[in-house]
């Protein structure tokens, strides 16, 4: 159709197109707004939302005390293992210097120092005295650590359990509030496209075909990118089901539309050559013919060939002669393009009645 229209026209369709395209852009970026601010009707849900809190709470508690506990005790017994170290090397000193004392006291052979050897006796029983109790007091931070630890894992287990169930109601939910946020996008695409659907039909060659056509890229944006991404699977069985849905309603519609065509086609094959040109479009011609096809019944015809003037598939003329010059030229032309002249069929002056 390009073909047919003036340098002019051209420029101007391409710059209504433009229109159409930025007037596209914009809808789409308020239909993304809108849409993007759809989930924000639903209240966020979280997982205390569905925990059993009377036996959550006191679970929670007992995993903080007992981490208190593990820490002070873990500290204390860092204190402890300190003092623990320090009374073993000095009892080790002590035992040193008792054994050499000991070696000395062979040597000499001197019996008033038995009193002395008591004493030394005594200081090392009070070294290891002290050096049993520290490590009792290890063991008893160790005690109280796993204790802590243990208490810890058992409600850290229950709690698990619980967050467990809660988990499974939480993910319900959120598939109820996916569902109904898809009802949502539904109903505000759902109408666009319906919308487009008939401006398609009744306004797509109006004058204000621009905005027509931007409503009709806005709807189907929306459609196939702010819906069908969040169609609710299921499985697969929801999508699986809509797309053989609208794959037969979209099939029915073209098989209609197909027989509805060849039926009008075979109706207008019928009429009179004159007639059938006179209801083709001057721009729907020139297209047909520019890709080598036939105006009437859109079948390829070799129109280089200079002995074909009439369609063999319909008969509908294709050439003919100019009335003033005899030019061959095309039968759907406005002018003889060899001297102008107009192709407009010529009427012929009524013949005089004879006198009565």
């Amino acid at each position: 159709m390009s073909k047919s229209l003036r340098l002019s026209e051209k420029w101007f369709r391409r710059g209504l197109w433009l229109v159409a395209l930025v007037f596209a852009s914009f809808l789409i970026g308020l239909g993304s707004t809108v849409v993007s601010d759809l989930p924000q009707v639903e209240r966020v849900r979280q997982l205390d939302d569905f925990i059993d809190k009377p036996r959550a709470e006191p679970l929670r508690a007992t995993i903080k005390a007992s981490e208190a506990a593990e820490l002070q005790a873990a500290r204390d017994l860092d204190q402890i293992r300190l003092q623990l170290n320090a009374a073993q090397q000095a009892s080790a000193n002590a035992r040193e210097t008792f054994g050499n004392w000991i070696a000395t006291r062979r040597a000499t052979a001197q019996p008033d120092q038995d009193t002395e050897l008591i004493a030394r006796t005594k200081t090392l029983d009070a070294f290891k005295q002290k050096e049993d109790e520290l490590q009792r007091k290890v063991n008893a931070q160790q005690q109280i650590t796993l204790d802590a630890r243990q208490a810890e894992q058992r409600a850290r287990t229950a709690l698990s359990d619980l967050e467990r169930d809660a988990q499974i109601k939480l993910d319900a939910e959120y598939r109820r509030i996916e569902l109904r946020v898809f009802a949502y996008r539904l109903a505000l695409t759902l109408p666009l496209l319906l919308v487009a659907g008939w401006l398609f039909v009744k306004k797509r060659k109006s004058t204000y075909w621009p905005f027509v056509w931007g409503f009709i890229f806005f709807a189907l944006f929306a459609f196939f990118v702010e819906l069908v991404p969040y169609l609710p699977s299921y499985g697969g069985y929801v999508r699986y089901v809509v797309g053989i849905l609208l794959t037969v309603l979209v099939g029915r519609y073209a098989i209609v539309a197909l027989n509805r065509y060849l039926a009008r086609q075979k109706l207008a094959e019928q009429q009179p050559d004159q007639v059938r040109r006179e209801e083709l479009s001057y721009d729907t011609a020139l297209a047909r013919l520019g890709k080598s096809v036939c105006p009437g019944c859109e079948r390829p015809v070799d129109l280089k060939n200079n002995e074909i003037d009439f369609c063999p598939h319909c008969g509908i003329g294709l050439f003919d002669h100019c009335g003033n010059c005899e030019t061959r030229k095309s039968a759907f032309s406005k002018f003889c393009h060899a001297c102008g002249t107009s192709a407009a069929p010529r009427v012929l002056p009524p013949i005089a009645s004879p006198a009565a």
